[in-house]
């Protein structure tokens, strides 16, 4: 099994997206900052929004490697950590 490589790119219409690098369709992931947020940020639009990304990711990492513990399940609160809502 291959690792895949991802590349962030800003498009032509200034959205900042993320892709793999290797195949063509639609983005994993797009950002599009507001011409208020873009005023603020000046020259820093890509870096943000690659901390954003990289903040995504690792968060995404952390969800996939929790589990809920015995005891959780044990007094029904499984039901409550399966609800989440990632924002």
């Amino acid at each position: 099994m291959s690792a895949s490589l991802y590349e962030i790119v800003e498009l032509a219409n200034g959205d900042v997206v993320l892709q793999r690098a290797d195949e063509e369709g639609e983005p994993l992931l797009c950002i599009k900052f507001s011409t208020e947020s873009l005023s603020f940020m000046r020259e820093g639009k890509f870096d943000i929004a690659k901390a954003m990304i990289e903040a995504g990711m690792e968060a995404a990492g952390d969800l996939a490697d929790a589990e809920p513990e015995e005891s959780m399940a044990e007094e029904g609160q499984v039901d409550v950590y399966n609800k989440r809502t990632l924002h």
